[in-house]
């Protein structure tokens, strides 16, 4: 029987295991992915984190992949309008590049992912927990840690509710691509007077960007999916750069407002952390961040219940905790939201608006 078993290996299961490992304690990450992904996804690390992975040895291996000083160009109908350098000390990276340190710190302490590792069935008792894998596999733990995302099968599997609002149709399309003959110096952020835009932030450490748009729709109304011939008419459109052709996309998605939070984030011997816990709209980049600091309260909490005579109380204290932390969160940044949105109609303003 492990000590704690995690489900998900993105930034907060990775941060939990590398947090766990580093104290003794047994641990296994199971992932349902066959394999690592390379998708820029949140990109954006602040200081509390960098604090967090101070504490696990990683942070100068994640400062030294990506970069402390990020210039947003902002441009109106096409033409250049202003600059805004921003600074706060905290550190632009891509998502991929954030798992790639932890997985490397967490092999360094003797753990490794457990890749196509799908999670079928939960049951507990006083003693500890069974998951069972599609495969048939069983492990059993003394707790689980759930954190393996919005659409969280951990969660879903022991009924807890995923109260909030969500919107069906997508509100960005994203991705990764290369854009030849682009500035890397700046995050090129494009908006005109007839609504809409397009955004390409330079990935360090890659020769890629992440684009973000607003999506693109057919002659009857009806949103496009994700491609690279609709970003390239987007790009046209918004930046209005003859001789640019973006290329090679690693990554094509949509990205849906959904604000939804777990009406509670422990059930018995299993705990929810991160996106599988709360999710929100992405202005001011706090939801990564947040499932690092979930990470590090439960990394804690764990530890005392694994190791101390107080392991209900200290359980209980992470939720009564970080409870009321989600719930900020998702007002938060609802209200970032909605700034941003408002900002970008004005000439000169981009998505620093939803840093204030």
């Amino acid at each position: 029987m492990t000590d704690v078993l995690i489900t998900g290996s993105g930034p907060t299961g990775l941060t939990l295991a590398c947090d766990l490992a580093a104290r003794g304690i047994a641990v296994r990450v199971i992932e349902q992915r066959s394999a690592p992904h390379r998708e820029s996804r949140g990109k954006g690390l602040r200081p509390g984190s960098l604090d967090v992975f101070e504490e696990l040895g990683v942070a100068d291996r994640v400062v030294a992949m990506g970069t402390t000083r990020v210039v947003l160009r902002k441009y109106f109908d096409g033409k250049h309008i202003n600059d805004t350098a921003i600074g706060d000390s905290g550190v632009l990276v891509g998502q991929w590049q954030i798992e790639e340190v932890l997985r490397d710190r967490l092999a360094e302490l003797g753990v490794r992912v457990e890749y196509e590792s799908r999670l079928a069935g939960i049951s507990q008792d006083a003693a500890g927990v069974r998951a069972e894998l599609e495969d048939g596999t069983v492990i059993a733990a003394r707790y689980l840690a759930g954190c393996d995302g919005g659409r969280s099968s951990t969660r879903k599997l022991l009924g807890i509710p995923f109260e909030g609002s969500g919107e069906q149709e997508p509100a960005m399309v994203i991705g990764d691509v290369r854009a030849p003959g682009l500035s890397r110096d700046v995050w090129h952020q494009w908006f005109t007077s007839e609504g809409g835009g397009i955004l390409l932030c330079p990935m360090p450490g890659t020769d890629t960007f992440q684009l973000q748009a607003s999506p693109e729709a057919d002659e009857r109304g009806e949103l496009l999916p994700p491609s690279l011939e609709s970003f390239q008419r987007l790009f046209d459109r918004h930046a209005r750069i003859p001789g640019i052709r973006l290329a090679d996309p690693s990554w094509l998605s949509a990205w849906r407002v959904n604000v939804r939070m777990a009406t509670r984030i422990r059930e018995g011997r299993v705990v929810l952390a991160g996106d599988a816990a709360h999710v929100h709209p992405i202005a001011g980049g706090l939801g990564m961040n947040t499932g690092i600091q979930d990470a590090a309260a439960l990394g804690r909490a764990l530890a005392a219940a694994l190791t101390g005579p107080a392991g209900e109380e200290a359980l209980d204290a992470y939720q009564a905790d970080r409870l009321p932390v989600a719930a900020e969160l998702l007002a938060d940044t609802t209200r970032r939201y909605e700034r941003v949105l408002a900002a970008v109609r004005e000439p000169g303003r981009g998505t620093e608006a939803g840093l204030d």
